[in-house]
């Protein structure tokens, strides 16, 4: 079985991870907790910047879905500079939750979500995150003895039911039918986990939306 250590189980997209994992019957580590929901999730109560490898010892795959506030969105880099180093030249599986803001608008690969989102005044108080995801994301581009993956969703990303009809693509921000970039957190468990089982991203981004 595998056992998956899932840090930011608390939050919007943890909850969802934490949920589908345990329907796939995968044996969990639950990080910062705040309550033990299932009977086969062990509790890690401790800070994500403070994980050693001996608490991956016995991990076989680590989602890292930490989310931060705008003023502190520099700790979505520092985390992963961390989990990388202490990962390299280990066979463990790394998988990120990253934003839309590294994805190209359209097959032109002429300009990314990002340059849309800061170019627009109002979103000022929130657009540190999208950035600094983009950074996250060049960062793992570059690290080449890890076995990562990484996983964004589209312009819109919500709590939510897994969507019946899933999307997915690589660098390219996905729309549906009615041209509505979203994606549901239940969409995004559903696809990470099944990433886990299925292994077929290494050292590579993806994509999911709804349909």
């Amino acid at each position: 079985m595998t056992k998956l250590l899932i840090i930011g189980a608390t939050g919007m997209t943890g909850q969802s991870l934490v949920s589908e994992a345990v329907a796939n019957g995968r044996n969990l580590d639950k990080l910062n907790a705040l309550n033990n929901e299932f009977q086969d999730i062990n509790i890690l109560n401790k800070d994500a910047f403070e994980i050693t490898l001996s608490d991956l010892e016995d991990v076989d795959v680590i989602i890292d879905a930490f989310a931060t506030a705008p003023d502190q969105a520099y700790l979505q880099i520092d985390l992963a500079a961390h989990l990388i180093a202490l990962l390299r030249n280990s066979s463990k599986r790394i998988g990120f939750i990253l934003g839309a803001g590294s994805l190209y608008t359209d097959e032109s690969k002429s300009k990314l979500t990002y340059d849309l989102i800061a170019a627009d005044d109002s979103t000022k108080p929130w657009r540190a995150i999208p950035e600094n995801q983009l950074y996250e994301l060049e960062f793992l581009r570059r690290v080449k003895n890890v076995n990562w993956f990484g996983v964004s969703p589209g312009s819109n990303f919500i709590a939510g039911e897994k969507s019946d009809n899933i999307l997915v693509g690589d660098d390219i921000l996905l729309t549906n039918d009615q041209n509505v970039s979203e994606t549901t957190s239940g969409t995004m468990a559903f696809k990470v986990i099944e990433e886990v089982k299925n292994n077929q991203y290494n050292q590579k981004r993806f994509t999911v939306a709804n349909g």
